[in-house]
């Protein structure tokens, strides 16, 4: 990967060994006292014995009904951190606790296999739902939490009962009254009333097995880090030849800048905020925006000096919409769009000799218009 190059030689150096080889432990890590904190956040919930099994594995998750939190290995490791900064944009404390939160949702339901009772399904559904990567959320619907990025809650029942116990177990969160009035709040209670009735009893299921740890990656890190990386690639099938030249100016001016420098200083800022509100994965909308910045340069754009926040502005509006595309039909551009711009690749169709706006979108029926939701988690006290 390309920018391997300029990382600093002590990250460089960890690239050539193999991830099953750095003895990499949960015990005495960086990451220790994350999952000390959420022991800390449970007992104060009053769940005595409840305690999830942790270990360190590729990525965060749980096995299917094995009550075990599954943490990056990455974060056990300050080079791997550091590289991970580099690459991916590592998680904040915040995040980490989020995410925590979250698995521990999972855990919970699978320990005390709350998903087997009637009034479980009733709240939430189905746990055996077929698991779908591709889902299409209904942006704002009160019957759900917000915790995650975007609508997670709305992938499947599981997850919306392990969003649900994260959005009850975060610290000053005032769920009641975010929620009020709020079919979600229903379920936020249920959620209570089963912490209360299991605070002193062990949990049905103690542990479970686990799937890969960091003794099973066999890969060097590089070979790690390049998988994940081929993998986006592919995804981000972009032709915004049509589209950025409408934002920007195709000829140098006098108080101009590439337009690609002007994307690259909100970057940061655009992959936090349409990660947020769409809910597409962070590494996706990364490499989305990155796609923008890239093109700008090949398309050789240039934009107005002090004009840098409605360029933000434009390209904001622009990548969240690619993202909501991407989270309803799994790519960025509509298949019928898609498909004529691949017969134009191959000279079977005439191109636009101009870029054309977008039409104006319908309107919105009231029963699904957005309503405010509430903050992002951990931004109010209670």
């Amino acid at each position: 990967m390309p920018w391997f190059e300029s990382l600093d030689p002590d990250i460089r150096g960890v690239l050539g060994k193999k991830v099953s080889d750095l003895g990499l432990r949960l015990e005495g890590s960086p990451v220790e006292p994350f999952v000390r904190q959420l022991y800390r956040e449970l007992e104060r919930r009053g769940l005595r014995r409840f305690r999830p099994v942790c270990y360190l594995t590729d990525e965060w998750g749980c096995p299917d009904q094995q009550p075990v939190l599954g943490i990056p290995f990455y974060l056990a490791d300050p080079t791997l951190a550091s590289l991970e900064r580099a690459v991916d944009d590592l998680e904040d404390s915040r995040e980490i606790m989020t995410y925590m939160r979250h698995e521990a949702g999972h855990v919970f339901n699978y320990a005390y296999r709350l998903f087997t009772s009637d009034e479980w399904r009733r709240l939430f559904g189905p746990f055996h739902r077929p698991y779908r990567d591709e889902y299409k959320p209904v942006p704002f619907s009160k019957e759900f939490v917000r915790h995650l990025e975007g609508w997670y809650a709305q992938k499947h029942p599981d997850d919306d009962f392990a969003e649900t116990f994260a959005v009850w177990l975060t610290p000053k969160s005032a769920w009641r009254r975010q929620y009020k009035g709020w079919p979600a709040l229903a379920k936020l209670r249920y959620v209570e009333r089963m912490a209360k009735k299991f605070r002193d009893v062990d949990p049905i299921v103690k542990t479970g097995e686990i799937d890969i740890t960091p003794d099973d990656i066999a890969v060097t890190v590089e070979q790690f880090y390049e998988q994940g990386e081929a993998e986006r690639r592919a995804r981000i099938d972009l032709a915004l030849d049509a589209h950025l030249p409408a934002m920007f100016h195709v000829r140098k001016r006098k108080e101009s800048k590439p337009a690609s420098a002007i994307v690259a200083k909100y970057k940061v800022e655009l992959i936090d905020k349409i990660a947020f509100w769409t809910g597409v994965r962070r590494p996706i909308v990364r490499g989305l925006v990155e796609s923008i910045c890239t093109n700008c340069d090949r398309l050789k754009l240039w934009g107005e000096m002090g004009r840098e926040p409605y360029y933000a502005l434009e390209i904001s509006a622009l990548g969240t919409t690619l993202a909501m595309n991407y989270l309803t039909q799994g790519r960025f551009m509509p298949a019928a769009r898609e498909a004529r711009r691949r017969k134009a690749a191959d000279g079977r169709v005439a191109v636009p000799a101009r870029p054309r706006r977008a039409r104006t979108a319908p309107s919105v029926d009231e029963t699904t218009a957005p309503t405010p939701g509430p903050p992002a988690p951990g931004s109010e006290g209670e």
